[in-house]
Formats: structure tokens, C-alpha cells, sequence
């Protein structure tokens, strides 16, 4: 996506775009999550929608296993500003990853059969919508949660233009910077009435597009924010930094999933009640927390003597339960086809240190990768390398090492290979569980 230099700051850049999508739009919903982020798109969205007479649906999906600190933030919110809001406080069972353990991969919150054992109960707010209340005809039992909120907005506009705002900077992680700036030709802008696409945005449906409002906002400019305008915002924060947590690390999100976990610690410390019911609930909480921050869950992983990432590997598989072993054989059967069929963009400068020190395994198609600015060549593997010192730790590339980081991680969905969820994966599991419920 190519810079724009304006004389406008983030913030007036943000008002000037969310304007704009009221502008076009007949509804407007925010996904929020009572976050840092996603909290300054919802307020920023308020005070819009308020001076202008509108009404503005917002969405939390609550996890189970959140912080009462955010759960108060949410409330707060929904509360103060009912005259602009149409709130949903979704409590139906989803399904997310649990990188914490290798004998359930995935968990699934607000599961009826877990009553008993539930990290909280069912809150019993007005805006709560659960099982006994359900009005939305496109969920399906346990799908997983990326699923619903693609849906979401479709159906809160009921055939009307509709607008879903999500609290998304590029600036925290490499995922969400390709979220909002991927390969133009491979995803659908929006086109505004001005015949402009709309780079921060995507299509989601013909009636329905996905907004990115401040996709160019760094963390300091999220707490100048609230700070200079007085804005209400999740005080878990707060302890985070008492705690000595640095901001970029602060996150509010499902806590198992490959990027929270290492944050499992202050659960235990913020919240101890909390904690312990979050040990009972989930497979391999308490491991998350003694170990993810540490070297066996980290890229510094030392590798055991007289072994080489190829053994290691194939010896981690024939530890692991059948069906777990077989996905992530799967998964790397995919990895080293694709490699060597198809290839991946690297930059020149690796490209010229591979072929020093790895002269031979991997072949240069001297054919220049759309993806980016274009300017990366792409390479195919002729053989699966076991690591490549200074090489592989700053660039994806196909070796043994690599494959048996995933396992060592609990990297289920093998995210560190460029994999996502896919709905052969979710059936699967549907199947396991079918199978071994009444064990």
C-alpha cells in the first residue's frame, strides 16, 4: 500500500475517514473487543454517530475467560452511551485455538456441557445474547469465532450498505499489517462515491465491507488519544503497566492463541481468582504459564544433543497423539510441496547469502513476486535444509527447523508456516470430540 503524505495528524485522518463511512454508509457496526484499539475506534465512532443523530451497533464477543477489568470496561461502555447504541453481547459457544496443549488444540467457550466449570458465570445484562436467545440465523453450534464476525455485519444491516469498523493498527504485527495491506489485486477495496478504492477497507460481502479507521496509528498515539480528549478505556492497562508490562505487550484479547500466550502470566498475577478457574477450564493453561515466555516455547530453543531438526522432528511427531501427529504431517507435506512447486519471495540480499551458504538447495526463478512493492525475487527449495544460521530466524524459508518450531510451540495451525484455519481443520475436530465424548 503506498504512503500518503497529508498535513493532517492520525487523529484528524481517523475523524475524516470514519465521516466519510457514515457518509456512504446506511449502518455502521463496530467489532469491539475492550481493547486499547478497538476502544478508540468505538469512541471515535460515538461521538460521530451522536452528532449526527445516528445509531451505531457495536459487538463484543465474550470469550469466558476475560478479566473483570475488561468486562466492567465493556459494560461501562454499553451503558454510558445507549442513546447512540445498538449493543450485541455475544455468549454463544465458538470455537478458538488453544496453543497450550497438544490433546485439545482448540477450546470452546460458553460450551453448555461446561456449565460447571465455566471461568465466569453467563453474565445477565440486557444486552447478552446466549443460547436461549439466539437471533442469529447464520451461526452454526461451535464455529469458530472468525467466522461469525464475518458474518455479523451482513446481518446486522439486513440488506442495507453496511460498514464494520475494526480497531486494526499495522504497526503491532506483521499479520495485521497484511490484513489491511495485502496485495491490492488479491483483495476487494471499496470503491467510494468519489470512484476512489478505499485502501483500508475490504469487501466482505456486495452489501457489506470491513474499514481499518486507524490501521496508521502507533500504540503512543492510541494512549495520547485517550488521554488529550479524557476517553474512557479498559483500566486493566493500568495494573499491565504498574506490572512493568512495556506497551507494545499489552494486549486484551482470547488468551490462548499463539500471540497472547505469553501474557498467561499476568492472569495469574492480576487476577488469582480468576486464574485458578482458568487452570480448571482449559488443557495446558498453567504449562502456557510457566513456559511461553520461556526458551522451550521460544525461537531460542536450544536443540537437543545428537539430534538434528530433521530427527527432532520426526521424533516430536511420534510423541504426539495420532490425529494431532497426522495434522501436522499434513501441514508440512504442504509446506515442502509448496516450496519446491511454487516458491516464496525473499530479498536479494538473503537470496545472495543462501546461495553462499547453502550453495544448491535452492533454485532462483529470477521471476519477480507480486505480492509487496514487487521487488522480491522468488526462490524455490530443491531440498528441505535442516536450518540456516542468521537466515531462517528474519526470513520464512523451508527447512526442518522451522517445521519442528511448530511443534515445539503448540502451533497447532502451523501459523509459523503461513497456515490459517480452514474448515477441513474445524470438522476434523468436531469429529475427535464426537468420537471421544462419552470416554
Amino acid at each position: 500500500m503506498n504512503k500518503v503524505y497529508t498535513d493532517l495528524n492520525v487523529y484528524e485522518a481517523a475523524v475524516q475517514r470514519l465521516n466519510s463511512i457514515f457518509d456512504e454508509f446506511e449502518k455502521v457496526i463496530v467489532s469491539f473487543s475492550g481493547g486499547k484499539d478497538s476502544g478508540v475506534v468505538l469512541n471515535l465512532a460515538i461521538d460521530i454517530a451522536r452528532k449526527r443523530n445516528r445509531k451505531l451497533g457495536v459487538m463484543f464477543l465474550d470469550l469466558e475467560a476475560f478479566y473483570q477489568k475488561t468486562i466492567d470496561y465493556v459494560e461501562k461502555m454499553f451503558s454510558e452511551n445507549e442513546d447512540v447504541l445498538e449493543p450485541f453481547w455475544v455468549c454463544l459457544p465458538m470455537e478458538s485455538p488453544n496453543s497450550l496443549s497438544y490433546l485439545e488444540p482448540t477450546w470452546i467457550w460458553w460450551q453448555p456441557e461446561k456449565e460447571p466449570i465455566w471461568v465466569r458465570p453467563m453474565p445477565k445484562n440486557k444486552w447478552v445474547i446466549n443460547l436461549k436467545n439466539n437471533p442469529f440465523d447464520f451461526y452454526k453450534e461451535n464455529m469458530p469465532f472468525e467466522k461469525f464476525i464475518l458474518y455479523m455485519g451482513e446481518w446486522y444491516g439486513q440488506g442495507a450498505k453496511t460498514a464494520q469498523l475494526v480497531g486494526i493498527r499495522t504497526d503491532e504485527s506483521l499479520n495485521r499489517w497484511r490484513a489491511v495491506a495485502a496485495d491490492q489485486s488479491q483483495k476487494n477495496n471499496y470503491i467510494a462515491k468519489n470512484g476512489k478504492s478505499v485502501p483500508w477497507s475490504e469487501k466482505i460481502t456486495d452489501r457489506c465491507y470491513s474499514f481499518y479507521p486507524i490501521y496508521d496509528w502507533t500504540v503512543s498515539d492510541d494512549w495520547t488519544y485517550y488521554g488529550r480528549f479524557g476517553k474512557p478505556y479498559n483500566h486493566l492497562y493500568d495494573l499491565f503497566y504498574r506490572a512493568g508490562v512495556p506497551l507494545s505487550k499489552m494486549r486484551v484479547d482470547e488468551p490462548f492463541g499463539n500471540e497472547a500466550k505469553a501474557g498467561l502470566n499476568m492472569f495469574r498475577v492480576i487476577e488469582p481468582e480468576t486464574w485458578a478457574r482458568v487452570v480448571n477450564r482449559v488443557s495446558g493453561a498453567n504449562f502456557g504459564n510457566i513456559y511461553a515466555g520461556k526458551k522451550i516455547m521460544s525461537s531460542k530453543y536450544t536443540l537437543p544433543k545428537g539430534h538434528t531438526w530433521k530427527s527432532f522432528c520426526k521424533f516430536l511427531l511420534t510423541t504426539l497423539p495420532e490425529e494431532t501427529a497426522n495434522n501436522y504431517r499434513r501441514k508440512f507435506i504442504k509446506f515442502i510441496k509448496y516450496w519446491a512447486r511454487t516458491g516464496c519471495p525473499v530479498r536479494d540480499d538473503f537470496i545472495k547469502e543462501i546461495e553462499s551458504t547453502a550453495p544448491g538447495a535452492y533454485e532462483n526463478t529470477h521471476r519477480f513476486s507480486r505480492r509487496g512493492n514487487g521487488d522480491k525475487e522468488v526462490i524455490r527449495a530443491r531440498k528441505v535444509l535442516d536450518e540456516l544460521p542468521g537466515i531462517d530466524n528474519k526470513q520464512d524459508l523451508c527447512t526442518w527447523k522451522r517445521m519442528a518450531m511448530c511443534i515445539i510451540k503448540n502451533d497447532y495451525i502451523c501459523k509459523g508456516l503461513c497456515f490459517s484455519i480452514t474448515k477441513d481443520l474445524t470438522l476434523r475436530q468436531k469429529a475427535i470430540v464426537e468420537k471421544y465424548k462419552n470416554i
